[in-house]
């Protein structure tokens, strides 16, 4: 497939009556090859509460805890970081992370057991997931996935 002047990092794709080829135009080379996100880091202005609150939910502490500067936990392959911030830091909404679970309701059950209150229920997406979304208590949006099958 060619790319004239295409610029790199597009997904060029021809159809025809047989099939669809795509080839995404080079960035280059390997260097410039995103595998993952290996790590999300989020702030919090009370590090035993977040501790308590994701511990809750099921996610195993790796590193760090309730007194300290920084808290990483496993979440599948990747970790998610807490790093504590001074009360006078302020951050508005930004987005979600999402996790995906091995099942939606389990976990929206375990949520609301813990005491926590999602603002959404459990329900199947026109996009092919299964989700709920919970805030944690310092206002940073969470939602549970699972792709529909």
């Amino acid at each position: 497939m060619r790319f004239a002047s295409r610029k790199a990092g597009q997904i060029i794709c021809k159809l025809s009556k047989a099939a669809v080829q795509c080839a995404e135009i080079p960035l280059g080379g390997a260097a410039h090859m995103i595998e993952s996100i290996s790590a999300i880091t989020l702030g919090t202005h009370d590090m035993a509460r977040a501790v308590h609150f994701y511990r809750s939910l099921g996610f195993e502490l790796l590193y760090g805890g309730e007194a300290a500067a920084f808290t990483s936990f496993r979440a599948g392959t990747g970790y998610l970081n807490l790093t504590a911030q001074p009360e006078d830091k302020r951050w508005s909404w930004w987005g979600r992370v999402i996790f995906y679970v091995a099942d939606v309701d389990e976990t929206y059950a375990q949520a609301r057991a813990a005491g926590w209150q999602p603002s959404t229920t459990p329900r199947d997406a026109e996009w092919g997931e299964r989700y709920f979304h919970l805030t944690d208590p310092d206002g940073h949006e969470l939602s549970f996935a699972r792709p529909l099958s």
